[in-house]
């Protein structure tokens, strides 16, 4: 099939070589003229147009806000009846109602799709979650082929007929992915400061076959261990991308308990502090109630 793609970074420019190499023609648009095979959004559809009689095919990734709702509404103006945009980015799930309703004013179709896999997607393909009406990702559904794994029914599935269906399930794909990291990070933490374990990175890689606690970040994890026993050259701070927000903003509005998950992503505003906070009033009190000693800021 003949396909846009707006934003060539790692994903973007990584999915476009996965399409390509499965057969597909893919007219991409990047800021970054040397990435870019189009001068601009108006340029890339002009192309497409030019490649055949079918629908205009136009897959966004760019990052979630008001660059995909800018990116999708100068869209709107270029595509015509019967064209498919589809936000492949990290959209909030409520943002999918207005840009669908928006483009079907023009009869333009809307799939939402989130995409899971990393840098490492152009070797093993990506997790892909997508939503709305099934008339309209059969528009794309060559391209999603393609860019699902190879050799297995899994990893493509259509998660519901509502615009933002897709990712509202990458959302919580996300919000799990926190919870599992906390945990590893958490069971890590422990086992390096004790005496009475040696050599932490092969227990680790001991736990990637036959437990149940093996997975892709657990391989991740040891590969970073292996380089770098204690992390030494990591800062202890991480950013969360919104999308564990989403997924405990969800929770609440739904009345549905996540612990787990609430706790990864509280753990990591906790990283960004500097000073924790809250720990001075604690502190206070333990030396109310029972004259524990404090630490200065002078003696910090």
């Amino acid at each position: 099939m003949h396909i846009g793609l707006v934003g060539l970074g790692k994903m973007g420019g990584n999915m476009r070589a996965r399409l390509r190499n499965a057969g597909h023609t893919v007219i991409g648009y990047d800021r970054n003229a040397d990435l870019s095979d189009s001068s601009s959004l108006a340029d890339m559809v002009e192309q497409l147009r030019g490649l055949g009689d079918g629908p205009t095919v136009v897959w966004v990734m760019v990052p979630a806000g008001d660059p995909t709702r800018s990116t999708i509404a100068e869209l709107k103006e270029l595509l015509d009846e019967g064209d498919l945009v589809v936000d492949g980015g990290n959209s909030k799930y409520t943002d999918d109602a207005i840009n669908a309703a928006s483009l079907g004013e023009k009869g333009i179709d809307f799939v939402d799709c989130g995409v899971s896999g990393g840098v490492w997607g152009l070797q093993n393909g990506y997790a892909l979650m997508y939503g709305g009406t099934t008339s309209a990702a059969a528009k794309v559904m060559p391209a999603l082929e393609a860019l699902k794994p190879d050799h297995t029914e899994d990893g493509l599935v259509h998660c519901g007929e509502t615009a933002g269906a897709g990712h509202f399930a990458k959302m919580v794909h996300n919000g799990i992915e926190y919870a599992m990291m906390q945990a590893y990070a958490e069971g890590w933490e422990l086992l390096d400061k004790v005496d009475i374990v040696d050599n932490v990175p092969e227990i680790f890689a001991s736990w990637r076959t036959g437990t149940v606690v093996r997975s892709w970040l657990l391989d991740l994890l040891v590969d970073q261990l292996r380089a770098d026993e204690h992390l030494d050259k990591i800062k202890g701070y991480a950013e969360d991308s919104g999308e564990g927000r989403w997924t405990v903003q969800a929770a609440i509005d739904n009345a549905v308990p996540m612990p787990a998950i609430s706790a990864s992503l509280f753990a990591r505003f906790a990283s960004r502090q500097e000073d924790d906070v809250a720990m001075k009033a604690i502190a206070a009190m333990r030396n109310g109630f029972g004259g524990h000693a404090v630490i200065s800021e002078s003696e910090a």
